[in-house]
């Protein structure tokens, strides 16, 4: 953990709780129990593969910056383990040391809340909490949601951060587990017909952006809340470039439409309410190409939802 980026203001002439995330947050360690742990995954490999625009190592830290100076309101306790990095382009073996880190957070009653990096992160957040649950993954039934613009379904002979569900599918497949897999914000131009094709052969459930644009909150919510009730596990992705561009202008791909952030954060706050949510990542924020640092604060925002105990 570096506490340089755990820095703020300290209102210590005010009355009531001033408290802000940096000055509860502490390292994570072998002691560290039953609380949300920040585990940071600085890795632009999988985007670069994906002949997408590198910068997203550089999230981890710009996103906690944000995080630091916002109210705890909330969050009594948080851990941070740290960045898991990719400096020498091997990202396979980056994405098993991220999914070290977060079994160990899941072994010790954490809520892990993963921050990328490239959406080649989801594959390692999996291969943790597939290791977690081990024999409880194939008796029970893991819903993965994901907020994205992309499918991410892509066939490669490398991983990237275009293949990450279509590898679980396949790390399922040969487990013997169903694969659920439900995705918000799908645009039709940022996906081809075989890609539609694909997620269909897979029994993908998915909505369009235009459809969460124009749809009515409601019915989402309540397909959404009898979804979560059939399962006993929710594995929550979020990638950033589901949303409008003026909204996350710092992503690998911006989005000319993307979803409604408004809607987005409702969602989650449905999902987050099953208490199911066994482990979350944010991906593909980019300070690189950002503004004012407008997109690392749109995933802070989105984080501080889901570390709050409320």
């Amino acid at each position: 953990m570096d506490l340089s980026m755990w820095a703020g203001r300290q209102d210590i002439d005010s009355a009531g709780d001033t408290r802000r995330l940096h000055q509860i947050v502490l390292p994570f360690d072998d002691a560290s129990r039953d609380a949300p742990t920040i585990i940071g995954f600085a890795c632009d490999e999988g985007v670069r593969r994906n002949h997408g625009r590198v910068g997203a190592a550089k999230a981890p830290d710009a996103i906690r910056r944000m995080l630091a100076n916002l109210p705890a309101h909330s969050i009594a306790r948080l851990f941070d383990a740290g960045n898991v990095d990719c400096p020498d382009g091997e990202l396979e073996q980056a994405q098993q040391r991220l999914a070290e880190r977060v079994q160990q957070v899941l072994s010790q009653d954490g809520f892990p809340v993963v921050l990328g990096g490239g959406h080649e992160v989801a594959y390692g957040t999996f291969l943790g909490l597939a290791a977690h649950l081990d024999q409880a993954l194939v008796s029970g039934r893991l819903l993965i949601v994901n907020f994205d613009a992309h499918f991410d379904l892509r066939e490669a002979e490398q991983g990237s951060s275009g293949t990450p569900f279509l590898q679980i599918a396949e790390w399922c497949r040969q487990a013997g587990v169903e694969f659920h897999y439900l995705c918000y914000g799908i645009s039709r131009l940022g996906n081809t017909p075989a890609l539609f094709a694909r997620a269909e052969e897979l029994g993908v459930q998915f909505k369009l952006d235009s459809e969460m644009a124009f749809g009515n909150i409601a019915e989402f919510e309540s397909d959404l809340i009898a979804l979560l009730a059939s399962v006993t596990h929710v594995y929550l992705t979020i990638d950033l470039d589901v949303l409008p561009a003026e909204k996350a202008p710092g992503v690998s791909a911006p989005a000319a439409y993307g979803m409604p952030l408004e809607k987005v954060e409702y969602l989650i706050q449905v999902i987050k309410g099953s208490g199911k949510i066994i482990a979350a990542d944010i991906a593909e924020c980019n300070p690189t190409h950002d503004r004012d640092g407008l997109t690392a604060k749109v995933a802070a925002r989105l984080v501080h939802t889901l570390l709050q105990s409320d």
